[in-house]
């Protein structure tokens, strides 16, 4: 299995309504958190991979440094699984698996 595929396979074991960070997904699987979001841009909708259930380590959207319209799709989606954002729109640490 390929680095990006044993991030997939992780990330696809957060459950619906949690979030994990690109830093713990990158020590779960020995990959660098950088190469956790290049996994994450890369990923194809047919991979099925919930890419959003992926954030900083505290809880930013780091997507919307790049792309504002993903940021609110990410959002989105993880409040459809009821996540409820803090007043600064992070993900607060109880929402962390």
């Amino acid at each position: 299995m390929d680095e990006f595929e044993a991030i997939y396979a992780l990330v696809r074991t957060i459950p619906a309504g949690c979030v994990l960070s690109y830093g713990e997904v990158g020590d779960r699987v020995g990959a660098r958190p950088r190469t956790v979001g290049r996994a994450m841009a890369h990923s194809a909708e047919e991979d099925q991979v919930p890419w959003h259930r992926v954030v900083g380590s505290d809880g930013t959207l780091r997507v919307a440094r790049h792309s504002p319209v993903l940021a609110a799709e990410q959002r989105r989606r993880l409040e459809k699984e009821g996540i409820v954002f803090d007043s600064r729109g992070r993900v607060p640490i109880s929402f962390f698996w």
